[in-house]
């Protein structure tokens, strides 16, 4: 196909139509019934971006980096603690950088059952890398989850869900369960390449269940925190409770640099607490939930 018009009023039929048929959502994959005749799936994620965030902007200032480390020396010790006290397995997306930064932690996480999957190298905003590099910083990235963790990733994620044109092609090269980053749906769908199934399961994030829009703040820009840790604790609830009445997925997506802070872990605490009291709700991994879908899809 010709190089696209800068106008987009200027596309030709087929032009669109290929770029709205990258990596569709398919077929629903919402199961009849959870395992073990559960009404609702939970599954909690945290990304471990740690340091990566200010090394992707090339921002070398020691204040930001310490914020980043921040996730690993309070962070993830306390988020770990939690999981382990309500005994819930989660999800744990790791930048490579932040794997060999921390290898104690990340084979911790594994240890302890946790799930550990893809989250790029260096927290690389994939649509703006040159051709070929987003492929093998992926494949480099895999590689060193599973050396350092002892854990083979089934699942990534792309830093700042930032799915390229090449994304798709990427993880079905890779022969990966699922994918995180799409936002076409509340529950599991199966990806579509071109308008053709892939086999892939997608479990969709949404920026209304992550923790960084709410708390998140860059000094030197208009990014400031705004809602308090009760009203973030509100809008989890509303979104766990949509969730718990149609019998889908609760996804929820969180950082240990921000969520993992004194006053906002106890909401997260709270939130399972009020989880847990529900009848028929299952936590599962990441995996776990994306396997259980592709293999139980009600359609």
């Amino acid at each position: 196909m010709p190089e696209l018009s800068p106008n987009p009023w200027e596309w030709s039929e087929p032009e669109w139509r290929k770029i709205v048929g990258r990596a569709r959502a398919g077929r629903p994959l919402r199961p009849a019934s959870w395992p073990g005749g559960a009404r609702c799936a939970v599954t909690l994620s945290f990304d471990a971006d740690h340091e990566t965030i200010p090394l992707r902007d090339a921002d070398q200032s020691p204040m930001r980096i310490s914020q980043g480390q921040y996730g690993n020396r309070q962070g993830v010790p306390r988020l770990r603690a939690l999981l382990a006290r309500h005994g819930v397995k989660a999800s744990f997306f790791y930048p490579a950088v932040s794997a060999l930064l921390h290898p104690a932690e990340i084979r911790g996480v594994a240890e302890e059952g946790h799930e550990i999957g893809i989250h790029s190298w260096i927290h690389e905003a994939n649509t703006k890398l040159p051709p070929g590099v987003e492929r093998d910083l992926t494949l480099r990235a895999a590689e060193t989850l599973e050396k350092v963790s002892g854990q083979r990733p089934v699942g990534m994620r792309t830093a700042s869900w930032d799915f390229s044109v090449d994304t798709l092609a990427i993880i079905r090269e890779m022969g990966l369960l699922y994918d995180s980053s799409l936002m076409a749906d509340d529950d599991a769908y199966e990806l579509l390449d071109d308008g053709k199934p892939t086999g892939i399961v997608e479990l969709p994030p949404e920026w209304i269940r992550d923790d960084a829009v709410y708390f998140n703040m860059v000094r030197f820009s208009a990014l400031r925190p705004y809602t308090p840790p009760s009203a973030v604790e509100e809008i989890f609830r509303a979104e766990f409770d949509g969730a718990y009445a149609e019998g889908g997925i609760f996804l929820l997506t969180m950082h240990p640099h921000i969520i993992g802070h004194r006053s906002r872990v106890p909401l997260l605490d709270r939130l399972v607490d009020y989880m847990k009291a529900k009848p028929g709700v299952w936590f599962g991994t990441h995996a776990e939930v994306a396997q259980w879908c592709k293999d139980n899809a009600a359609v």
